[in-house]
């Protein structure tokens, strides 16, 4: 006896959900394990060339709070002369200036200067100074800003400075 049409389709049916739930379950298994090997690769991937990141000052014993550089910013490229430009609270001056200097990648003096107060500089507030440092060594690539609290006194304890990294060209 055979059986009957509707039973046999009813049997192909339940088949196909089965293989159905079944490619289903293998294709989940295929792309967990595929994500399992390829998130770590995927993780420490390099940053893309497209982004930039900028570099920040570097505070010794002062922060923001202290002196703020306007102008050059982080990473900008710079010529001989260097102009630079702010403002610093009154106790970073001596005598309304204090030094500045450029150096290059392994330490040596490109060109120094002194920055000047632009205004009343015996107060606890900020005070706009600018300096113009040429550069004395003919240099180029990478090097370092430089501004120095002034310090009469000597006592190492007592210094503080801020670097941006520039580039000379």
């Amino acid at each position: 006896m055979r059986p009957a049409p509707y039973v046999i389709a009813n049997n192909i049916i339940k088949i196909f959900i089965m293989k159905k739930y079944i490619f289903a379950f293998l294709l989940l298994v295929l792309l967990g394990v595929g994500a399992y090997f390829l998130y770590p690769l995927l993780a420490h991937a390099p940053a893309s060339a497209t982004s930039t990141q900028t570099s920040a000052p570097t505070y010794v014993r002062a922060s923001a709070n202290d002196i703020a550089i306007a102008s050059p910013k982080p990473d900008e490229t710079l010529g001989s002369i260097v102009d630079v430009s702010g403002r610093a609270r009154g106790t970073w001056y001596f005598e309304a200036s204090f030094p500045v200097e450029v150096v290059d990648d392994k330490g040596a003096v490109l060109g120094q200067g002194i920055a000047t107060a632009q205004d009343e500089w015996m107060t606890e507030e900020f005070v706009p100074f600018t300096a113009t440092i040429t550069l004395t060594t003919p240099y180029t690539g990478p090097a370092t800003l430089i501004l120095k609290k002034d310090n009469p006194s000597g006592e190492s304890s007592r210094d503080a400075s801020v670097s941006i990294p520039v580039l000379i060209q």
